[in-house]
């Protein structure tokens, strides 16, 4: 990253000028967004059934609790790699995950936001719910995460009608009594109206510093996933399956130990206590 091209230096009004030309492009992409989400609210709904069965800290719990008495759920499916250690977790689910903290100014619109592990990712199919459930539950506490936490497992296929289990999804519920419905859903780049950290980047010269940006020449983009081989981070990342997610480096560091049960054994890195 030494040898990273910069931008060209201009005087003040000359920075502007071109900052302003870009601002009306920003202010267009701004109504635009404001318009689809006016659209999103016009969708119609599918009911889903209520008593679809999750599993939660002290045992089976419906759809409808997951709600926890408010009017909306937003639930996020987790990937989960079963039976793999902390190290072979999804690195985007921690990601998007870890951009989650505050829940207040969403329960102060009656919203509750949820993770629902799927207990699989794409690559594997599920193992017992209950131990898989349980090894979730410990990375959740690895992780630091207060997030209300629950097992899709038991209906992941009704949930995920028509779609790919073992992908991350996020859908949100309304509940009108006792009737849950679907009114929207998303996958892939769409799960990143979890995150910040990406538009944060999205104002910097350097981006998200990824292969597939249109970036100036001579700008990193070496960049290739959300985790690292030793340590928070080094450069350029390491690529996959090498090293851990990105945001498990502060928590080893702080003693935190990523031990997910018999269900998930430690995974020893040359140099870190766990």
């Amino acid at each position: 990253m030494k040898n990273a091209t910069m931008p060209s230096v201009v005087d003040r009004g000359s920075f502007q000028a071109e900052l302003d030309r870009l601002r009306t492009r920003e202010k267009a992409h701004t109504r635009e967004g404001d318009a689809i989400a006016a659209a999103r609210r016009r969708l119609p709904m599918v009911e889903v059934d209520a008593t679809l069965e999750l599993i939660g800290p002290h045992g089976p719990v419906s759809l409808l609790d997951a709600f926890e008495g408010r009017r909306q759920l937003i639930a996020y499916y987790f990937m989960w790699n079963p039976g793999r250690p902390a190290a072979e977790q999804c690195e985007g689910c921690t990601f998007y995950t870890t951009q989650v903290g505050e829940p207040a100014h969403l329960h102060s619109r009656d919203i509750t936001f949820a993770v629902l592990c799927q207990g699989r990712n794409v690559a594997s199919g599920g193992a017992d719910p209950q131990a898989s459930y349980e090894a979730s539950l410990r990375y959740r506490d690895f992780m630091g995460w207060q997030l209300p936490w629950y097992s899709a497992q038991p209906s992941l296929d009704a949930l995920l009608a028509g779609r790919q289990a073992g992908l991350f999804h996020l859908i949100c519920y309304l509940r009108d009594g006792d009737r849950v419905f679907e009114t929207y859903w998303t996958t892939r780049r769409g799960v990143e109206a979890m995150d910040h950290s990406y538009a944060l980047m999205d104002l910097t010269a350097y981006g998200r510093q990824e292969p597939w940006e249109d970036s100036p020449d001579g700008r990193p983009q070496e960049c290739t996933n959300l985790r690292t081989a030793a340590g928070p981070p080094d450069w350029p990342a390491a690529d996959w399956p090498g090293g851990r997610p990105i945001a498990q480096w502060p928590r080893l560091a702080a003693g935190r130990s990523d031990d997910l049960g018999p269900a998930g054994p430690p995974h020893q890195q040359p140099g870190h206590c766990h």
